[in-house]
């Protein structure tokens, strides 16, 4: 009478995307932006050792909760929940060592700017791009498709790229990727041992001071989640040569050249020194306090940040610049695994396709979270408003979930999903405008190549808004 769990798979491990993951969906443009079209699509964990002996109603209760327990029971009835690839019906069931999960969700994707990824160059060994603002290199939370790995795969037909560095989902500029992992070894190694030289170009609010400026000041990562980071002595070591370009009367051009990879690095260093950059959505709000956190001066907790600055973009409309949703901030914070079945900002597919789950830059520190109880009561009376899951036509439920894949290409754009809240939900699309950062990687350099962008128009001396 004892439950059969199958031996666990081998999974795929790797960096490429195949064929299926680009056709899960596809792209139009609307209003300057690129927008995905919603999909079905899989989230896929095998058991955690802290869930067994569980049940599957007390994992989802303790541990994902971007979504009301009703949702789960209706997408379990509905037929998107799969234990071992059967259909769960009662949640109740006590998950087991090696057991495998399946929860089929309907996808919305953030839009991204409608500015092409242009090629700096091409050969056998490696991909130079420049990236416009507003794409996150590879998948990570909410982002799949609008993502630059999706868009040189589906568009470029360039696959299987190992990507060799990484730049904030704001920041533009020259990105590399490796054909081969021989060639990404070989410039990893440049990397560890200091060879890669790194030049960016951002415009900041005032006047910079002529002299060259080094800030060493140490930087802590305050929450991935929301992507926050701040000086700190208990911070990691870093450092940054700042030199000014021009001066317009209002804000600066200036050069920076970081020596070291932290996390918003530039950015946290630039807010110290009282001269943040013009439009960073994160740090050049007010939520920092009266001086925008010149000299590490903040009066307020993390947490009181954290909940300042959300609100601050709730309060606008915008938080989709900050690349997150209400059901982001109301998932768990407890786990470092975070929110596999799909409540999470970071990359959740239990075969890790892109190899990574994507926290900025290479921190890796656990992560803090504000959470918006209110969101349970939103799902929970939309579910409970005009729809009976109950009644569902069988073959549409199928439909949903019948791929063992998860690849259901287009199906979701086509009609509303029942259990879907972001069916439901109004939301302000971002101008183009707001999905521009002044902050450019302009030069990349190593022991043996250098690859550079043209100088992006607002950093032009001549450059007014």
């Amino acid at each position: 009478g004892e439950r059969y769990v199958p031996p666990p798979r081998k999974l795929n491990a790797g960096v490429s995307f195949g064929a299926e993951h680009f056709a899960e969906t596809s792209y139009y443009f609307e209003g300057g932006l690129r927008k995905v079209r919603p999909y079905y699509f899989d989230f896929r964990t095998y058991c955690k050792g802290r869930w067994v002996g569980r049940s599957l109603l007390h994992v989802f209760g303790t541990e994902f909760r971007a979504q009301p327990l009703a949702y789960y029971r209706a997408a379990a009835r509905a037929g998107r929940l799969r234990l071992n690839e059967e259909p769960v019906r009662d949640l109740d069931i006590v998950l087991k060592n090696n057991d495998f999960l399946r929860n089929t969700v309907h996808r919305h994707e953030p839009p991204v700017t409608a500015q092409p990824i242009r090629i700096l160059a091409e050969d056998e060994e490696v991909v130079v791009v420049d990236k416009p603002s507003s794409l996150p290199v590879h998948p990570c939370g909410r982002f799949r498709h609008n993502t630059v790995i999706f868009i040189l795969g589906k568009e470029h037909g360039l696959r299987e790229l190992h990507t060799l560095h990484r730049l904030d989902r704001m920041t533009s500029g020259v990105l590399m990727f490796a054909k081969t992992a021989a060639v990404s070894k070989r410039i990893d190694e440049q990397v560890r041992q200091r060879q890669l030289e790194k030049e960016y170009v951002c415009r900041v609010v005032g006047e910079f001071p002529e002299h060259e400026v080094v800030c060493e000041e140490p930087i802590l990562v305050v929450s991935y989640k929301v992507g926050v980071c701040r000086v700190d002595p208990k911070g990691k070591p870093c450092q940054t040569l700042f030199q000014r370009l021009s001066y317009n009367g209002s804000s600066s051009v200036v050069r920076c050249l970081p020596r070291t990879g932290r996390t918003h690095q530039i950015r946290v260093h630039l807010q110290f020194l009282g001269h943040p950059i013009v439009n960073d959505p994160i740090y050049n709000m007010e939520a920092w306090g009266p001086d925008r956190g010149k000299g590490g001066k903040i009066g307020k907790t993390d947490e009181e940040l954290l909940k300042a600055l959300v609100e601050e973009h709730r309060s606008k409309q915008s938080l989709e610049v900050l690349g997150i949703g209400e059901e982001d901030l109301n998932s768990s914070g407890e786990s470092k695994d975070c929110g596999n079945l799909g409540d999470c900002t970071k990359s959740a597919e239990a075969e890790p396709i892109n190899g990574s789950s994507c926290p900025p830059e290479d921190e890796k520190d656990p992560e803090r979270v504000v959470k918006d109880p209110e969101r349970n009561d939103v799902a929970a009376s939309l579910l409970n408003s005009d729809i009976n899951l109950e009644t569902l036509d069988k073959d549409k439920e199928l439909g949903l979930c019948g791929n063992q894949d998860g690849q259901t290409g287009e199906k979701g754009w086509e009609e509303k999903d029942p259990l879907c809240v972001e069916c439901r939900t109004s939301r302000r699309d971002p101008s183009p405008k707001e999905l521009v950062m002044f902050l450019h990687a302009l030069r990349y350099k190593g022991a043996d190549f250098e690859y550079c962008s043209s100088m992006p128009e607002w950093a032009l001396e001549d450059w007014e808004e």
